[in-house]
């Protein structure tokens, strides 16, 4: 097998990884206390393209494959997750899902200022909201109802831990439209923020990813034209699995770039802190950590890969991404675990970074899909 990185994906790599460095980096420590929406961040990242990298030139995007993307996810989640959850939901969630099932006009109107990230240079990304109060993991149970009228649906209901849930300019909304066919009831919708009847819910105090704003979403007879509608009647179920297979390898390579910022944060510790007389890297049991560290990230970051490419080839990626996601989680929680352990009491502490990282990686094991649900999925690709 070859793996190999053409230029452009190299270059693409190493603009991710200068962008983090120097425009991520500072203030990162300050927006985590403050829970601070990275605005600057993403609308500079819109200007790299970076927003709407997969999406076909015809629409604005950048005409990128998902290999490029996983690297840049992996730099940019090295140093800041919240701007890389913002990043990969408006790229694997929003974007991808309106490019492969949305009509011309959707297109036209959504996804060409959703693929810029900005729209008369105010910032434009979307969110995606399918988890409910009572429908988490079993996604099948959505209590949001969307009642057909003639030429509109009328929408009431909650949705809760949604990603850019405030910043967003566009929904993408799941909604049961015939409780009596079950998942083949869901149907998917576009719709606007600014839609009367919206209403945005306070923002979650959370464990990480702090600068990410979450919030619950409500809808109170919110009106939907039925061109908004994604797809034939029916396909919202079908329309969120699939989305969220291509948003597993985004969240995936986020879990890799979150294990692999704490790694490179304890190579250089270990290389400057000193003990009984000599630095730390002289120890056995330091170079023991590093060397599994690396280890699983390296594991990781194939994993990451192959679902990339599985999916550039238009193969079937459910199982790989899933796999993806499972294994990089749980390497960023060890990772980062083994990280502040090596950094002793400063790892405890806010300026050497790994603490954040730590609760950042927690949230990797929980969204799109918990590690309990990706091992559901591959088992019943095997036991089949």
């Amino acid at each position: 097998m070859d793996f190999s990185l053409t230029e452009e994906q190299l270059a693409i790599r190493q603009a991710a990884r200068d962008f983090a460095r120097q425009e991520c980096l500072p203030g990162v420590i300050e927006r985590d206390e403050k829970q601070q929406l990275p605005r600057e961040q993403l609308l500079k990242l819109a200007d790299l393209g970076f927003m709407g990298m997969m999406v076909s030139p015809e629409y604005g995007g950048a005409g990128m494959d998902t290999v490029s993307y996983v690297l840049a996810m992996e730099e940019i989640s090295k140093i800041d997750a919240s701007v890389s959850v913002a990043m990969s939901v408006n790229n694997s969630l929003v974007c991808w899902g309106l490019q492969a099932y949305g009509t011309p006009a959707q297109k036209e109107n959504y996804l060409r200022h959703l693929a810029a990230g900005k729209k008369d240079g105010a910032l434009y990304i979307g969110a995606f909201l399918l988890s409910e109060p009572e429908a988490g993991s079993d996604a099948t149970s959505q209590r949001t109802t969307a009642v057909e009228k003639g030429d509109h649906y009328v929408l009431n209901g909650m949705k809760n831990w949604i990603t850019n849930g405030h910043s967003a300019s566009v929904y993408l909304v799941m909604a049961q439209t015939n409780a009596a066919k079950g998942s083949k009831g869901i149907n998917a919708f576009i719709i606007e923020k600014n839609t009367r009847g919206i209403v945005v819910g306070a923002k979650e105090n959370k464990l990480g990813i702090r600068g990410s704003d979450t919030h619950s979403i409500g809808f109170n007879d919110v009106i939907i034209p039925k061109e908004n509608r994604i797809g034939e009647d029916g396909f919202g179920f079908q329309f969120a699995m699939k989305t969220l297979s291509g948003g597993r390898i985004g969240i995936a390579s986020q879990a890799l770039g979150i294990a692999s910022g704490a790694y490179e944060l304890s190579v250089k510790y270990a290389k400057e802190r000193k003990s009984f007389g000599t630095e730390i890297r002289n120890h056995q049991i330091i170079q023991f950590k590093l060397a599994d560290m690396a280890t699983r990230i390296e594991a990781a970051r194939l994993l990451c890969l192959k679902a990339a490419k599985d999916k550039d080839l238009g193969l079937d990626y459910a199982i790989s991404s899933s796999m993806a996601k499972v294994f990089s989680s749980e390497t960023a929680m060890w990772t980062t675990t083994e990280a502040i352990q090596i950094h002793g009491g400063y790892g405890y502490v806010k300026e050497y970074h790994v603490e954040r990282l730590m609760r950042d990686a927690k949230i990797t094991q929980i969204y799109e899909g918990t590690s309990e649900v990706q091992r559901i999925v591959i088992s019943r690709s095997i036991l089949k």
